[in-house]
């Protein structure tokens, strides 16, 4: 039999990709496979910075945060068949929002699925459920560990029962270890030793543990707690070590630097059941009952050790029947009580030890193993594929791989120049504000799509720029020369707005507190500026802004009374001048046009008001049929516009327009669900591959900048900021889009 495994795969320092390499072994040796490949091979889903020297079983690597490597993954599978593809499913491990990525995997490959959860929810998001389901739906079963899981996918999910099934988190077999020698060679031999490990994080509760111990070492002083484990690498990059010090600090706090000690360390699985085998009593104080599978409780399980636990949900079935003890959360009284309880009567450790052992035999991996060959087999004699029809055009297969190469090379240390000569910054011509904020939108954009350190490294600089432009009223200066020089005391409205829907999308979805809290600073203080504002390109980019930031702090009633001022200002500039066809704000169409229609769409979904909507979706229409011609996007040329009654020019068309273009129609998408606004986004998106006037590409692949725009002598060849920050903004616009391929592909 043939099997493609989905997850992350040893060497990385993962438990999933400890428990895919531990399945992926056990069924070898069920099978009599003496090699692994290429009977069974893996898709590695790699740490997007990171390489590893994979295994030769792993036959194809998926950068977790690359789209277009889930798409070129389902095709690998596809060639290169299996009789069952077996996925192991986290939210984390995959890309896009909670994972959503993965999606776009699963249901282009035409084999039986198997889907392993090692978390099922209580509480989902809305995209962490639908997630779940679209996967449950796609596979022939879905295995879970704990009857808790099952009842989940029942209950939240609406899962059918008879694709559910439980298999166990295996354990290794125990090898024939002389507890004494293990215990001599971690110094155990004259201490009773305790441990955890595990990925440290506030959720992990060591410090009930440490609150503890000052009463037990009273008694017992020749104790000795070791915490085993790295700082998980998410709680890492975001705050440091700064819970692994709490605890040390409190070690300090409570003189128990001679009773703890932290193992800083990913330690091989066979050091870890040499360890399980030396401890007199293994703990798991985690903090609340929201976790369903437990890797670690079950090694500790395996290898008979006498557990004390926390009654978290995997705790909860898996200590029953008197396999451990558990204690309250938090309650640090309760198990000292219980430590003290099962030190002073050894006998009772043995009888844990004794039932966790007896069980433990039950799960090891050679028995997991067996079990998940018989659901493979099923899943393969009950499957038949039937083909799926795509139903819209867009196609992320066709999209440059994602570089902020340009944007880098256009960036200094005080902010993205202006123009460009060529590829190559003009430095003669400075900065400019808008660049600066339609960087940090793009950054930001960038960094929740990828979460690569990339992008989150040039936030500070198009932050740091804004700040500096603002002045005291909350207006901003717009132009700054290359030698720090304020060449204007006021900048445009457009200006105003589009650095209000930066700061606005920012709060939305700040990657960290410190960004947060310097755009709120900057925000708030420009609001009063807000009701000044006359124009529609200002007032429009203002009002998205302001939707954004809504959603982040939606009790600001007064930010919201704005935003519904600024949106029938808007709505009273449509309705004055749509007529007779003419169904526009203004009586010409100029540039960046797209955005008019786009706030208005905003706003209808933050104020769920219908005359927004119907405005949106009239002069969204109407755009589409003045700029779509001939199945490519023709923006409204600068060298004329487009006036009432007048020509539309068709030369010196900008890349601004074409973003416009693409968040119209995205947000037309998600707010209609009329798939024929994908069609058109793609054919938006397509100007700058080629679609165009001219049948060139604007973008270029050599530079990762994009070309000025349209003329009628050919391609403007500079690649200035705005037209390579308009063509980020758009590709980072289509990737979103693709996350919702589930729904628009039904």
């Amino acid at each position: 039999m043939k099997l493609a495994f989905i997850g992350t795969y040893p060497p990385q320092k993962c438990g999933i990709g400890t428990f895919t390499g531990n399945l992926i072994n056990a069924i070898a040796e069920n099978f009599g496979y003496k090699n692994l490949a290429p009977n069974l091979y893996v898709i590695a889903v790699s740490d997007s910075e990171q390489n590893y020297n994979y295994p030769p079983e792993v036959s194809f690597v998926v950068n977790q945060n690359n789209q277009k490597d889930y798409i070129s993954a389902a095709k690998f599978i596809n060639y290169n068949k299996a009789d069952v593809c077996v996925l192991q499913h986290e939210f984390g491990i995959f890309g896009g929002e909670s994972g959503i990525y993965i999606l776009s995997l699963i249901n282009r490959i035409d084999i039986p699925l198997i889907v392993t959860f090692h978390t099922v929810l209580k509480e989902p998001t809305h995209v962490q459920k639908m997630i779940v389901r679209e996967l449950s739906r796609k596979a022939q079963k879905v295995v879970v560990m704990s009857r808790k899981a099952v009842k989940f996918l029942l209950e939240i999910y609406e899962i059918p029962e008879s694709r559910i099934e439980i298999i166990e988190h295996g354990v290794p077999v125990s090898k024939i270890l002389h507890r004494d020698t293990v215990r001599e060679k971690f110094n155990f031999s004259n201490k009773t030793a305790l441990f955890t490990f595990g990925l440290l994080s506030r959720n992990k509760g060591i410090e009930t543990v440490i609150k503890a111990l000052p009463r037990v070492v009273e008694k017992h002083d020749n104790l000795l707690y070791v915490v085993l484990g790295n700082t998980h690498p998410k709680v890492l990059s975001k705050y440091g070590e700064e819970y692994r010090e709490y605890l040390l600090r409190l070690v300090k706090d409570y003189n128990l630097e001679n009773h703890v000690y932290f193992y800083k360390n990913f330690v091989p699985e066979e050091h870890l059941i040499e360890y399980l085998y030396a401890t007199d009593i293994y703990i798991t104080p985690y903090l609340n009952e929201a976790q369903i599978t437990s890797g670690t409780l079950s090694y500790a399980i395996g290898t008979g050790t006498a557990v004390i636990s926390t009654p978290y949900w995997h705790a909860q079935e898996l200590l029953a029947g008197g396999r451990g003890i558990l204690f309250d959360f938090k309650n640090h009284t309760q198990l000292g009580n219980i430590l003290l309880d099962l030190l002073d009567n050894r006998a009772k450790i043995e009888q844990l030890r004794e039932a966790a052992f007896e069980y433990g035999q039950k799960i090891t991996w050679p028995k997991i193993g067996a079990r998940y060959i018989k659901t493979a087999k099923g899943a393969a004699a009950d499957y038949s594929y039937v083909p799926v029809e795509k139903k819209t055009t867009l196609d992320p297969y066709l999209l440059p791989d994602f570089t902020l190469a340009h944007v880098k090379r256009m960036t200094d240390d005080t902010g993205i120049v202006q123009h460009a000569k060529f590829g190559i910054p003009n430095l003669k011509e400075g900065y400019c504000l808008d660049d600066n904020s339609r960087a940090l939108l793009m950054t930001t954009m960038a960094y929740r799509a990828n979460k690569t350190q990339e992008p989150l490294d040039l936030m500070p600089v198009y932050l740091s720029f804004i700040h500096y432009m603002q002045n005291d009223d909350g207006l901003f200066k717009n132009f700054l020369s290359f030698n720090r020089m304020f060449i204007d005391d006021i900048g445009s409205e457009d200006c105003f707005g589009r650095t209000m829907w930066a700061l606005g999308y920012l709060l939305c979805y700040s990657p960290n507190d410190s960004y947060h809290r310097t755009a709120l600073y900057i925000f708030q203080k420009s609001l009063p500026a807000v009701n000044s504002l006359k124009y529609s390109r200002g007032i429009a980019n203002t009002i998205i802004g302001m939707t954004y930031y809504l959603k982040q702090y939606p009790s600001e009633i007064k930010t919201k009374e704005t935003a519904r001022v600024m949106t029938e200002k808007l709505l009273s500039m449509y309705t004055g001048t749509s007529k007779n066809g003419w169904n526009w704000f203004e009586n010409i169409i100029t540039y960046d046009n797209a955005v008019l229609p786009l706030a208005l769409f905003h706003s209808a979904e933050l104020f769920n008001d219908r005359r927004y909507l119907d405005a949106a979706v009239s002069a969204a229409k109407f755009l589409e049929s003045v700029t779509m011609v001939s199945g490519y996007l023709r923006p409204v040329g600068s060298n004329g516009w487009y006036p009432r009654n007048g020509k539309c020019a068709e030369y010196a068309q900008q890349a601004v327009d074409v973003m416009g273009m693409t968040l119209l129609f995205s947000k037309a998408y998600e707010m209609t669900k009329e798939k024929k606004y994908l069609d058109s986004m793609f054919t938006s998106f397509m100007w700058y591959l080629g679609k165009n006037s001219l049948n060139l590409p604007v973008y270029d692949f050599e530079t990762g900048g994009c070309n000025d725009g349209i003329e009628d002598h050919g391609l403007n060849q500079n690649q200035g900021a705005e037209s390579t920050l308009s063509y980020l903004i758009s590709h980072l616009t289509l990737l979103n889009a693709f996350e919702l391929e589930y729904e628009y592909e039904k």
